[in-house]
C-alpha cells in the first residue's frame, strides 16, 4: 500500500495548461477516481503518477519519496506501481501464465517464485482454469483480467487504472467494476482510476475528484459529491438533472417558465437562482405542488423514465417500473418534490455545459 502525496502540480503543453494546482493526498488503500470530461485533464494527472509524463511544476510523492519534482524524477519502472491501460496489451503469442508473469520473468526472479505469485494473483482474478489458454480463445473481460493480474503479481505499492473498462460491453462493464473493487478490498492496494464514466465512479471510489479543464472541481465520497454539489458543473456531471431559472424570496421560489408555480425554501440564496432538481427526486402525487400534463413514458424495466410538461418546461421523473401505465399520456398529474439544490444564477452553467461540448 502507498500513499500518494501531491502537491500543488500543475501541467502544461506550450500555452495549453492542462492541469493547475492539483494539491492532494491519496491515502493508503484508497480507490481513488479521477472523473472528468475528455481533456479535463485526469489522464494527465495519471501519467505524472506513474512517470510517463513530468510536471511543469510542483511536485509528487510515492509514500515519503519524491518521485517527480525540480531537479528529481523516479522513472516508471522504479516507483513499484502497477498499469492498467485502456487497450488490453497482452501478448498474443503467450497464454495467460506467460502474460502475467512476464514482470517477473524480466526482473529474472526464481522460477519457484514466479510460478507461486502467478497462481496466486490468477486465482484472485479467477484465471486459473485459463492459464494455459491464449488470449484469442478469451473473453474481453477475461483479457482485461489478465492485464489486471500482470500489473498485481509484482505487488505494487500502487495500482493506476486508465478507463481499463471502456472497451468492453455495457453487461460486462458492471460486473468488472465489481470485481475490480472487490479485489482491491482484499489486497487493501491504493488505486487510483481514470474514468469519464460517472456511474463507474459512484460504484467503485472511496473519493471522487471531479475535474473540469485541468481544475478540481469537487472531491468527496460519491455520496457527498452527488447530494451536495459544490456547482452546477457537478451536479450536472454527475447524475441526471434539469434546471431552472427561478427568484428567492420571501421562503419561496418562484419558477417563471414554469407558469409561476412555486418551490417552499428557506435556504440563503436570495434574488435570480438556478433550481436543479433529480428525477429521482421528483413523484407522482395526488397532493404534490407542481401541477402538470404528462408527455411521454419510456417502459426501462426497472423504472419508467417520464417526461411531464410544467408551464413552459419538460420535467424528467423517474417512477417505479411497477407504474407505467398506470397514466397516459396526455393526463394532468401532480408531483411531490422529495428534494432540489439551488445555486446562483451567475450564468457559470451555460458557459461549463459549452466547454463540454
Amino acid at each position: 500500500m502507498a500513499t500518494v502525496k501531491i502537491d500543488h502540480i500543475s501541467k502544461a503543453f506550450g500555452n495549453n495548461v492542462v492541469l493547475k494546482e492539483f494539491n492532494e493526498v491519496f491515502e493508503e488503500g484508497e480507490f481513488v477516481t479521477l472523473l472528468g470530461p475528455s481533456g479535463c485533464g485526469k489522464t494527465t494527472m495519471l501519467r505524472i503518477s506513474a512517470g510517463f509524463e513530468k510536471p511543469t511544476s510542483g511536485e509528487l510523492y510515492i509514500d515519503d519519496l519524491l518521485v517527480s519534482g525540480g531537479k528529481t524524477f523516479v522513472p516508471p519502472e522504479k516507483r513499484n506501481i502497477g498499469m492498467v491501460f485502456q487497450s488490453y496489451a497482452v501478448w498474443p503469442h503467450m497464454n495467460v501464465f506467460d502474460n502475467v508473469a512476464y514482470p517477473l520473468t524480466i526482473k529474472k526472479r526464481p522460477r519457484d517464485e514466479i510460478r507461486e505469485n502467478v497462481e496466486r494473483v490468477l486465482e484472485i482474478v479467477h484465471l486459473s482454469q485459463y492459464a494455459a489458454r491464449f488470449p484469442n480463445q478469451l473473453s474481453g473481460g477475461q483479457q482485461q483480467r489478465i492485464a489486471l493480474a500482470r500489473a498485481l503479481v509484482a505487488e505494487p505499492r500502487l495500482l493506476l487504472l486508465d478507463e481499463p473498462l471502456s472497451n468492453l460491453d455495457a453487461k460486462l462493464r458492471e460486473s468488472m467494476r465489481f470485481e475490480i473493487k472487490e479485489i482491491q478490498r482484499k489486497l487493501g492496494i491504493t488505486v487510483v482510476y481514470v474514468t469519464h464514466d460517472q456511474t463507474e465512479a459512484m460504484a467503485m471510489s472511496d473519493r471522487i475528484f471531479l475535474i473540469n479543464r485541468g481544475v478540481v472541481q469537487q472531491s468527496g465520497s460519491p455520496e457527498e459529491i452527488y447530494n451536495h454539489p459544490t456547482n452546477q458543473f457537478v451536479a450536472d456531471f454527475l447524475g441526471k438533472v434539469d434546471f431552472f431559472k427561478g427568484i428567492s424570496e420571501n421562503g419561496i421560489i418562484t419558477i417563471p417558465t414554469m407558469g409561476g408555480q412555486t418551490l417552499p425554501y428557506d435556504g440563503p440564496r436570495k434574488g435570480k437562482v438556478e433550481v436543479a432538481v433529480r428525477p429521482e427526486h421528483l413523484f407522482f402525487d395526488d397532493n404534490g405542488m407542481l401541477n402538470g400534463i404528462l408527455e411521454a413514458q419510456y417502459y426501462l424495466g426497472d423504472v419508467d423514465d417520464c417526461r411531464v410538461r410544467v408551464g413552459d418546461e419538460l420535467v424528467r421523473v423517474i417512477a417505479s417500473g411497477y407504474e407505467y401505465r398506470k397514466r397516459q399520456n396526455g393526463q394532468p398529474v401532480r408531483l411531490g418534490v422529495r428534494d432540489f439544490m439551488v445555486f446562483e444564477d451567475d450564468g457559470s452553467l451555460q458557459s461549463m455545459l459549452e466547454i463540454q461540448t
